[in-house]
């Protein structure tokens, strides 16, 4: 049984553009002088997330969402990667 040129062909991926809020509340036993460095403070807060409850954290309210945009109301850089993406190789 032989198949036909489009059964070979991959299919690429498709890339979107998405609006994504996430809220997070959360409980967590840290030292205090590590909240004070404003600039590390969010990937410390999302590390101690990310790695999941423990003795040291305590989950109290997560909501996430994402939604499509369209690809006109990203920014150019984001576009061009957007491009880039379609483009590459990579993908398939």
């Amino acid at each position: 049984m032989k198949s036909s040129p489009l059964e070979r062909q991959p299919v690429r991926p498709q890339v979107g553009v998405y609006d994504c809020e996430i809220h997070l509340k959360f409980k967590l036993i840290e030292e205090k002088g590590a909240l004070r460095d404003r600039d590390q403070l969010l990937e410390l807060l999302l590390d101690a997330f990310s790695s999941g409850a423990d003795e040291f954290l305590e989950t109290v309210h997560v909501h996430a969402a994402a939604q499509e945009v369209p690809e006109t109301d990203a920014s150019p850089q984001l576009r061009r990667q957007l491009i880039r993406l379609r483009n590459s190789s990579d993908l398939m």
